[in-house]
């Protein structure tokens, strides 16, 4: 096992630096004819066209190697239910695809060898994948663990998902292995007792999980992973992370309008007057809008019903006009945000002797047809944030989570993500 606040390096055969491409749990959820990841090897071809080197998935381990009875050579995927969600990003799903996953896996890393590119594994088990399932199986196995068991029953499912790939001869594509992701925003937070720091709290349970993977696959880097990460107090991370791995979204404008509209409210007081101003004009009124969720799946995904209305009725062009008169009101201090952060986690990491990730960001949650981040302001943002990654010395970022297969505004903009990954590339050398 790697010691606490041992330096770490990236193994000799993995890329000098990552260029990450998010393809989290869509790879499997959206492979219906037409959809993005119908065709791997066409979506991995677009992909390293665009400059990428690695993507970042649920492996879903505790469905495919956990301790459970669910048969996973046929698994059917389905909507969120009836037309819910195909205005709402990542939830778009056409549904009807059956799976055979462990194969399904063995495909995409088999692909991701012919194309040369790396996987950061992860899992999305404990915030949204079981939600695309036809029946609540998956859900209602991974919530029956304990929550004080989650975190080692990830962990020792990953070590077997690990077993499986160097059994194929795959072990080498993993670019590094994270417990879950975004522990801080998952239902391993119910680990955490009332009034304790959902950080603090974590930590020894994530410590625990480490030392499990990095037993078994000391070759295998391993770490946790921060939704809203903890840069003013980093001592709440697991000494044995051997990759400093976060997500960055600044909001700033984007959490102004949420506030002033108040997105995520629920009813009564749901939607409000300046959220009615952003729909369409065939939005039906809430109280009798016909969508219906059934409620496991609202529990799998923690999405509320008052959200999906919002994202798959607003206008994105009402709501990209709102970004954009309000941007300026922001920039400094969304850019302030992003610069403070970065260099937090850098610091740390330096001092800690393991390479930094940046493996989602960077503005925030949007409609799925709305392009103010995929936009003239956005990319710009992206692209300082990327470079300042280059400055810093981080081992890998991204252009931005909705520079994706899944996200049609963000995926179009094929010259910015080039771009991107270019400024990303190592150094040249002599």
């Amino acid at each position: 096992m790697t010691q606490p606040n041992s330096p770490v390096s990236p193994p000799s055969h993995l890329p000098d630096k990552l260029r990450i491409c998010l393809w989290d749990f869509s790879w499997y959820t959206q492979t219906m004819p037409g959809e993005p990841f119908h065709d791997l090897d066409a979506a991995f071809g677009e992909l390293v066209d665009r400059g990428y080197n690695t993507i970042r998935i649920c492996a879903a381990p505790l469905l495919l190697f956990g301790e459970h009875r669910i048969d996973t050579s046929a698994l059917r995927f389905a909507a969120i239910g009836d037309s819910v969600g195909q205005g709402t990003r990542w939830y778009n799903v056409r549904g009807g695809a059956v799976l055979n996953l462990k194969e399904y896996l063995l495909e995409l890393f088999k692909a991701a060898r012919r194309h040369d590119v790396f996987v950061i594994v992860s899992s999305w088990e404990y915030q949204q994948s079981p939600a695309f399932l036809d029946t609540p199986v998956w859900h209602e196995a991974i919530t029956s663990i304990p929550p004080g068991q989650r975190h080692q029953a990830l962990a020792e499912a990953e070590v077997r998902l690990l077993d499986f790939l160097r059994e194929h001869g795959l072990l080498d594509r993993v670019a590094y292995i994270e417990v879950h992701n975004e522990v801080d925003l998952s239902r391993l937070t119910e680990v955490v007792g009332a009034g304790e720091d959902t950080f603090h709290a974590q930590k020894p349970y994530l410590e625990k999980a480490l030392a499990i993977l990095q037993d078994a696959y000391p070759e295998v880097l391993s770490t946790a992973c921060y939704g809203i990460p903890p840069y003013l107090d980093l001592t709440s991370m697991p000494e044995n992370a051997q990759v400093a791995h976060h997500h960055f979204y600044v909001y700033g404008v984007l959490g102004a309008l949420e506030d002033w509209a108040k997105v995520r409210a629920t009813p009564p007081l749901f939607p409000t007057p300046e959220l009615k101003t952003l729909l369409r004009d065939d939005a039906p009124d809430f109280d009798s809008w016909a969508g219906h969720v059934e409620p496991w799946r609202l529990a799998a995904t923690g999405i509320s019903l008052s959200m999906f209305y919002t994202y798959d009725w607003v206008d994105p062009v009402k709501w990209d006009d709102w970004l954009y008169r309000h941007y300026q009101a922001h920039a400094a201090a969304m850019q302030e945000r992003v610069s403070v952060r970065l260099r937090a986690v850098a610091t740390w990491a330096r001092q800690h002797g393991v390479p930094a990730v940046i493996g989602e960001g960077w503005i925030g949650y949007t409609p799925l047809e709305a392009e103010f981040e995929d936009g003239p302001a956005g990319q710009e943002f992206a692209l300082q944030a990327v470079r300042l990654c280059a400055q810093l010395g981080y081992w890998g970022t991204l252009p931005g989570s909705n520079s994706a297969p899944h996200h049609p505004s963000g995926w179009r903009n094929v010259d910015f993500q080039r771009r991107a990954n270019r400024l990303f590339a190592p150094a040249p050398q002599n």
